[in-house]
């Protein structure tokens, strides 16, 4: 779908090759090591992260420390929809160092908690369903690791979809009970792990987050201690989350890629507030990849950020990446360090990204206050985005509004090969800047 839209047909090892020469160009303290964000073309042509053939290695130990491989239904679970199988499945996942199989059917559980040398397969999206029970608490998380606190390693899950139950909620109540529960997938603290072919529908808070034990808004500057550490998920979708699809806090080394998140519900704000985002690399996120994913009708599409009280996300690489009616198709951000009066982010810096597509951004009731833009980049610095193609709908009017904004204290910023086309009373491009022959 991204080479469909895309005007431009760079081949992926020639098109990393230009963004990273771009970057050396313009970049300034502080400045990644060589290896910090390299990407690999692999053998099927594909960009990966550097680091992701050790985390092959990683999985082939994860393997090796399998010992049993057991069935929930062979530990008492029934895939009706109605019983309730939480004790089943801590009967059949144990202690770890097993393989647990989840056959098709509907799986109710109050939910499931994996700890470390664990893989988990079901039969598939749509095909093996775990459902939250109508009795679970608000603040419930229907699948993630054992031990948040102390952490887990080696958690592998794959073939199923996640349904939060949203409507054993009253339709008025917010869907979060704060900080990192209430989603439908969360890894804290997790080192090694990785998630293919989920689908997560109606979360309280994320469909999937990647965090450390805690989030931490203590200030810019600080990063979280228990962190996740080499997460990969692949071909993961998810709709109706109460905030972001995917997030990432607190992290480092994560690998996104082959994802679609769509229509949230925004159910976690305040009606109207909402900034529910498809992909959200937030507060003090490190070394993180989005390899060709799609969003569609979120607040923002990709977003990265961070809260004024808190590190920015950093060092991030995307590489191919459709967005489709979001509000705010592509937002690089640090709140509270945007403004003249405000102090400059000490950690919103090193953002590469590469062949993009952003299709008719528009105004979302989700935030109401909102105005449409392709991309914004605010406070950060150290910035290239090369090859960007946005087709806007000519029969929507921009009513005057930038397609791409670049404010607030944003520095070394390169827009290199950007197509625009297709909109009506649009104001362009916003922002100080100028045309270096050298870079063009």
């Amino acid at each position: 779908m991204i080479r469909r839209w895309s005007k431009f047909s760079t081949p992926i090892d020639q098109l990393i090759k230009e963004t990273d020469t771009l970057f050396r160009k313009i970049v300034v303290h502080p400045s990644p090591s060589i290896n910090d964000m390299s990407t690999l073309v692999n053998e099927k042509g594909e960009a990966i992260p550097s680091w992701l053939p050790d985390l092959d290695v990683e999985f082939q130990k994860l393997q090796s420390e399998i010992k049993y491989e057991r069935n929930v239904v062979d530990f008492g679970a029934v895939g009706d929809g109605i019983t309730d199988n939480t004790n089943a499945f801590r009967k059949a996942i144990g202690r770890g160092s097993c393989k647990i199989i989840i056959p098709e059917g509907v799986f109710v559980t109050k939910g499931i908690k994996l700890p470390s040398n664990t893989i988990l397969v079901g039969a598939g999206k749509g095909k093996t369903i775990l459902k939250l029970h109508h009795d679970a608490l608000k603040s419930a998380i229907l699948l993630t690791n054992k031990h948040h606190i102390s952490g887990n390693h080696h958690i592998y899950v794959e073939g199923m979809t996640l349904d939060w139950n949203v409507n054993r909620l009253s339709s008025e109540e917010r869907t979060a009970s704060g900080n990192n529960r209430s989603s439908c997938f969360t890894f804290a603290h997790v080192k090694y792990g990785w998630v293919k072919k989920v689908e997560a529908i109606d979360a309280g808070l994320h469909a999937f987050d990647v965090s450390s034990t805690l989030y931490y808004y203590i200030k810019d500057g600080f990063m979280g201690p228990g962190r996740s550490q080499y997460i990969w998920l692949d071909e993961c979708n998810g709709y109706g989350f109460g905030d972001d699809g995917i997030t990432t806090h607190h992290s480092d080394y994560i690998f996104i890629s082959k994802s679609h998140m769509c229509d949230p519900s925004g159910r976690a704000h305040e009606t109207g507030s909402c900034n529910s985002n498809g992909i959200e690399i937030d507060d003090g996120s490190r070394y993180v990849w989005l390899a060709n994913n799609t969003t569609t009708r979120c607040f923002g599409g990709v977003e990265v950020k961070a809260h004024h009280n808190a590190s920015a996300a950093s060092y991030v690489t995307i590489i191919g990446h459709l967005s489709v009616q979001d509000n705010r198709a592509f937002n690089f951000r640090h709140i509270g360090h945007h403004k003249g009066n405000d102090p400059q982010s000490k950690t919103a810096y090193n953002l590469k990204a590469m062949n993009l597509v952003a299709i008719a951004p528009i105004f979302t009731s989700l935030y109401k206050v909102s105005t449409p833009r392709a991309m914004v980049v605010s406070a950060y610095r150290n910035v290239v985005v090369n090859q960007f193609t946005i087709l806007g709908d000519p029969s929507y009017d921009f009513e005057g509004h930038p397609v791409i904004a670049i404010q607030y204290r944003a520095k070394q910023v390169v827009l290199h090969k950007i197509y625009i086309d297709g909109f009506y009373h649009a104001g362009g491009i916003k922002g100080k800047f100028y045309t270096s022959e050298e870079l063009t």
